[in-house]
């Protein structure tokens, strides 16, 4: 029997978005461990389906593809240039909200109706402690985290008495692919704003996840859960 799993229930799934790596892939093989089923979705690598959640025409196809789903976690996400807010280029933030914010529009309007008919649902955002504190230089990416907040705490309100419950979790840093590519001098200062005087790892994120999407949560909905080594805790 599968850890976690009653054979006297049906297996649920798990669609995982940004999933060919980093936290994506990490929370992805943990709820596997839970024998969930996880399809992991990613616009480039190692992903079940390759699709950029961006294009909603491809979505909309592959959400066909993978029918019903029970749980959603929306991963993928991308920083965008560290730079000061009155160097910043309008073409840079419309990228970077069409995916962090946007992309995760489509994917909770493709699934969550589903989740909404069967009566039960998970569905766990991925904002970021940039989006509650504001990171210096980085004026694009903390926009458009806080606007992921804002939409879950709205999601969750709307969707409160359906079954389907919608979180949030806010990292501070984490060892992932997507923080090394980062401006080192801002990955340094955000760094040094935590107070367990180390970053986070992905299976650390991963476990939190799990506990969210799971049946464990069942009064909590429209919330942000930090995961920041004590950086916040509000």
């Amino acid at each position: 029997m599968e850890v976690g799993h009653d054979r006297d229930e049906p297996m649920r799934t798990a669609l995982v978005t940004g999933g060919a790596r980093g936290l994506g892939a990490a929370t992805a093989e943990r709820l596997r461990a839970d024998g969930i089923r996880a399809i992991t979705l990613d616009i480039a690598g190692e992903a079940d389906i390759l699709v950029d959640i961006t294009d909603e025409g491809a979505l909309t196809a592959a959400a066909a593809e993978v029918g019903a789903i029970d749980i959603l976690v929306n991963s993928a996400g991308i920083v965008g240039p560290s730079q000061p807010l009155t160097r910043t280029a309008t073409a840079d933030w419309r990228q970077v909200f069409e995916v962090n914010v946007l992309g995760v529009v489509a994917t909770m309007r493709a699934f969550i109706p589903g989740m909404v008919e069967r009566g039960w649902g998970r569905v766990v955002n991925f904002a970021s402690m940039a989006g509650k504190d504001g990171n210096p230089n980085m004026s694009i990416y903390s926009a458009s985290k806080a606007a992921v907040i804002a939409l879950t705490k709205s999601a969750g309100k709307e969707l409160a008495t359906t079954g389907v419950l919608v979180n949030a979790i806010a990292p501070a840093v984490i060892a992932t692919p997507m923080n090394a590519g980062t401006d080192p001098d801002a990955l340094a200062h955000i760094t040094s704003l935590i107070p367990m005087k180390r970053i986070g790892r992905p299976e650390e994120v991963a476990e939190l996840v799990a506990f969210l999407t799971s049946d464990r949560v069942s009064f909590s909905t429209g919330a942000v859960y930090d995961i920041s080594g004590g950086r916040a805790t509000y």
